[in-house]
């Protein structure tokens, strides 16, 4: 059964949104949804059975759930952040069981002001990239210092987004709110990414 929002393997790609042909795959999706009343976070930890409280440590209930496969943080206050699922839709889902647990439990909870805050992609051009040069050239939006993490951070403007670029090829794309923006980031330095291919000798 293939995932909501996912692709598959031998679906054609889009070629007017993916001019690339490649299509950066969804990894993980933050969202913040408000329940709309205090919560009793000690309450909360001891009638959950998948749920873990250490305030010392941190100020939230840490609560997982198997199907769609996600972490929610549960604070005092009422607000909720979910991470973990694979798209939109699945967050969406995620974030309402949560929700239904909290109600379940005897609190008031509902489900406000639901919204995708980061969506991370990655994906592999299968060519290796010279991240000195890539650096040097656009030296206003990168950052390389391979003595502290192996790869480049490119901080483009428009959309605005974060891309991590790796010698092998590999990218992964973050600070997206919407799907879209995720893509056309990949787009746009895609032919960046073949200007500072790496010739094998």
């Amino acid at each position: 059964m293939e995932e909501q929002g996912g692709f598959e393997e031998n679906q054609p790609v889009d070629l007017s949104i993916h001019p690339s042909g490649i299509v950066p795959t969804l990894q993980n999706i933050v969202s913040t949804v408000y329940l709309g009343c205090r919560l009793d976070l000690k309450q909360i930890a001891l009638q959950a059975r998948n749920a873990e409280y250490n305030p010392k440590r941190f100020a939230a209930v840490i609560m997982r759930i198997r199907e769609p496969k996600t972490t929610a943080l549960i604070f005092a206050s009422g607000k909720m952040v979910c991470t973990g699922a694979k798209s939109e839709q699945q967050s969406k889902l995620a974030a309402r069981k949560y929700a239904r647990i909290i109600q379940k439990l005897g609190f008031s909870a509902s489900f406000k002001d639901f919204k995708i805050q980061n969506i991370v992609g990655s994906c592999d051009v299968k060519f290796p990239i010279r991240l000195e040069g890539l650096a040097y050239s656009h030296g206003a939006f990168s950052s390389y210092e391979p003595e502290l993490f192996p790869g480049l951070i490119y901080r483009m403007k428009q959309p605005k987004i974060v891309l991590l670029i790796f010698v092998s090829g590999k990218i992964v794309i973050t600070g997206a709110k919407v799907r879209e923006d995720t893509y056309k980031a990949f787009e746009n330095i895609y032919p960046v990414l073949t200007e500072f291919r790496k010739v094998q000798q």
